[in-house]
């Protein structure tokens, strides 16, 4: 029976996420701002703020300490000089906790303290996206055997100009992308806005 209502909340997450088309090169990119950790240390990241100094790129992603987000947020730590030059921010968001957050933005195997993550526990920003969710997975956990109490997003990436615009969008799903294929194809797009 507990197999068969977990498995009917997934059905109903997939059919509701069809409802929510994720937003497209060409749509205004929502304001957010949201509880996020650098290197450990907590601050409120806002887009609006971000956008400011140039091109952001907002990655979604499932779950901190998994071994895909794991993997995607090494590549965005190695590459983010390659990203400073090019003047863009990077923000990661999962529905993890702030606390799980600070381990993981701090760790010299994942963020590395190199760029931020933030938290959207309720999710809410990956509505505003049309971002793919999934509710939490009895019995999840993740790479230290800690049990993953949260839900997932979908691995998307949207790379968004300094005037509001996303330019790009990505999934994992529909494009077929590894996790740092994600990073490699952010990367090169947003070497072009730079020239521009």
């Amino acid at each position: 029976m507990k197999k068969n209502f977990v498995f009917g909340l997934v059905i109903v997450a997939a059919l509701c996420a069809t409802a929510f088309a994720a937003l497209k090169p060409g749509d205004r990119a929502p304001e957010f701002s949201a509880p996020a950790s650098l290197a450990g240390r907590q601050f409120h990241f806002s887009l609006r703020k971000a956008l400011k100094k140039g091109p952001v790129v907002v990655y979604f992603y499932p779950s901190a300490f998994t071994g895909g987000c794991d993997l995607e947020a090494h590549t965005f730590a190695q590459d983010k000089s390659k990203f400073t030059a090019a003047g863009a921010t990077i923000i990661g968001v999962s529905e993890d906790s702030i606390k799980r957050l600070d381990q993981f933005s701090a760790d010299p195997k994942y963020c590395a303290g190199r760029f931020p993550v933030a938290s959207d526990p309720s999710g809410n920003i990956g509505v505003k996206y049309g971002v793919t969710t999934f509710p939490p997975m009895h019995d999840a956990k993740d790479v230290r055997g800690v049990v993953i109490h949260h839900g997932f997003f979908a691995r998307t990436t949207f790379v968004i100009n300094k005037h509001g615009k996303i330019v790009a969008e990505f999934s994992s799903k529909a494009d077929h992308l590894t996790p740092p294929e994600h990073v490699e194809r952010a990367l090169a797009i947003v070497r072009k806005l730079d020239h521009k």
